[in-house]
């Protein structure tokens, strides 16, 4: 991922002004520590930094078209660019960059070229014309993006928030499949499936048919010109996407750079329910397997960091960001600029336990809908911020455009968690790639219950994170909690601690109202905790909260499984110890 800044409009274009944007643009220098550019036009300025995967040697931006007229900073990788380029044989383009075509799209298409391009991005147009922009994010909001407006009238956009909030008097979350422009001063929704509406499909099931959908997915996130890899948690999403990519590596550009091996890499605690189930998979994959271990002091150590790079106070992401932020870092020292990742299944296909307890075929593929439209505020935001944090790139195939439309088109009364047919969580995902003379995947990891992030890295991380949590914020902190956070009023002393940390780096109440809230379960939205009325009791959102349904369910409550004891919390200082399989974090 890269890291982009535009400030238009503004009042000011003095040296001092452009020194400013220049400071505020390295806020975002850990997203693109390969190169810098800004560019300035009268009152505006485009900032970038840049991570390079695709033509490290000539893409530097901010991208031009011939005369240098229209002007574009972009974060992200248009996957598609190779067709695109053959509908501009009239113009020249100047480097191999898979973004260099959006200067020349606009330029034949004019605003409305932006449904044309397929893969993830956010960037920002600058028509010096007339002095004109549009921004644009793509259309999940994979990519993190945020805008904001000054006092003076001028409007900023980021890939992150702390490259704007010291200096706008108002900012939010940039819509995912939203276009901003300056000629309308408003947005307007480039992206309009038909599942947006929530109507309920009705077509039927084919599992080849979403074979192929998800395997064109994969394949075309195999555009890079750097060292890549996979992150394999031995669940169900990412051993798929591991498997995929191992079986279509070869042949493509991938592979003539840096060979047909797949690499792949999984974080967890020591004993840890992913690391067994990633081995096992890496091994049946033939991949070349780094395994890192962490402890929880090690992740409790790391907090602060996280919620500054990942800019959220949301407990679910927070708890599964730590993992992922610290394997994305041994992750870049070992070379690697660009991983494929399996976020996004849960939502499409009602992967969450809790999916379990929908009442009907309906209302299954309503909160399906929801969660979609809400993951630029949760999965996506942490798959790109925790991985951004480090300089590492991240593709999640089962967010394809394509694949989205192919899979939501589906009668849910599939999708429905039915035990009397032996279907469970994400049937129709495992159906689809069952195959007795090919395997995909061993059977047992084929069939796999879900587990959250946060859980499968180990059960103790979550229970070590509230144990600590519990020795700094007091009983009477969350008793008058309410009238230091009105809004999103934390509940747990978990979520008061994080809070805490968040306001201290981004105290403006903007900040404040980007992060979503609500009651949940096993991370459902408000609604799905209707669901059960044994929910609003345990509102906790991991996945062993969803009572009656996870194997390890919290407490007594778990057809008579032992409670989950708390880990002893420690001061040391953590080691760390190099060895030919990868690096191993020991406590």
């Amino acid at each position: 991922m890269c890291g982009i800044l535009a400030v238009l409009g503004c009042s000011d274009d003095s040296q001092a002004k452009r020194v400013r944007v220049l400071e505020l643009s390295r806020r975002l220098k850990h997203r693109g520590p390969d190169w810098s550019g800004l560019y300035q036009h009268k009152d505006c300025y485009l900032s970038h930094q840049r991570l390079a995967i695709v033509d490290p040697a000539s893409g530097d931006q901010p991208l031009y078209n011939e005369n240098k007229s229209i002007v574009v900073t972009v974060n992200g990788e248009i996957y598609n660019h190779e067709e695109l380029r053959k509908k501009l044989k009239n113009h020249k383009i100047r480097t191999g960059s898979d973004c260099d075509v959006i200067s020349h799209l606009y330029e034949e298409y004019g605003e409305n070229f932006v449904d044309m391009l397929d893969g993830m991005f956010s960037f920002v147009l600058l028509d010096t014309r007339d002095n004109s922009f549009i921004a644009a994010r793509d259309a999940i909001g994979v990519t993190s993006l945020y805008i904001g407006w000054g006092r003076d009238g001028s409007v900023w956009i980021s890939s992150e928030l702390k490259g704007l909030n010291d200096d706008c008097e108002h900012f939010e979350t940039f819509p995912p499949g939203h276009l901003y422009s300056s000629k309308e001063a408003g947005f307007k929704r480039w992206y309009n499936p038909i599942w947006f509406s929530e109507d309920i499909p009705s077509t039927p099931y084919d599992p080849l048919v979403l074979r192929r959908a998800l395997e064109n997915a994969v394949i075309k996130r195999l555009m890079t010109d750097v060292p890549f890899g996979v992150l394999l948690s031995g669940g169900l999403d990412s051993s798929l996407v591991a498997s995929i990519t191992a079986r279509h590596l070869t042949g493509t550009r991938a592979a003539k750079h840096w060979g047909t091996q797949l690499h792949s890499f999984c974080v967890g605690l020591e004993g840890s329910p992913d690391l067994k189930a990633a081995r096992e998979v890496a091994d049946f994959l033939g991949t070349v397997h780094h395994e890192f271990h962490f402890t929880v002091q090690d992740g409790i150590d790391a907090i602060e960091d996280v919620i500054y790079h990942i800019e959220t106070y949301d407990v679910t992401t927070i708890r599964a960001s730590t993992p992922m932020f610290l394997m994305a870092r041994k992750i870049k020292s070992l070379g690697v600029k660009m991983v494929i990742s399996g976020e996004g299944a849960d939502e499409i296909f009602g992967g969450y336990l809790y999916f379990h307890k929908a009442p009907n075929k309906e209302e299954f593929h309503r909160e399906s809908c929801h969660k979609i439209k809400a993951l630029h505020m949760y999965d996506c935001l942490r798959a790109n911020k925790a991985t951004s944090a480090w300089g590492l790139e991240i593709r999640v195939p089962f967010l394809d455009k394509k694949f989205i439309e192919v899979a939501m088109a589906i009668d849910p009364e599939w999708k429905m968690i039915k035990h009397d047919q032996g279907r469970i969580e994400k049937w129709v995902l495992r159906r689809a790639f069952d195959d007795e003379q090919q395997p995909y995947l061993p059977k047992n990891v084929l069939y796999r219950q879900k587990e959250q992030f946060s859980d499968g890295v180990g059960y103790s991380w979550i229970d070590g994170l509230k144990a600590h949590a519990d020795q700094h914020v007091t009983d009477k902190m969350i008793l008058n909690a309410e009238h230091i956070f009105p809004q999103n009023t934390p509940t747990s002393k978990e979520a008061y601690y994080y809070r805490t940390i968040f306001e201290r780096f981004f105290p403006q109440n903007s900040a404040c109202l980007t992060v979503p809230g609500g009651p949940s379960i096993a991370c459902s939205t408000a609604k799905a905790v209707e669901w059960d009325a044994a929910w609003s009791k345990n509102l906790d959102p991991s996945g062993r909260a969803a009572l009656g349904v996870h194997a390890s369910t919290y407490g007594d409550e778990a057809n008579g499984l032992n409670a989950i004891v708390q880990p002893k919390i420690v001061d040391t200082i953590p080691r760390m110890e190099v060895g030919t399989a990868g690096v191993k974090i020991l406590g």
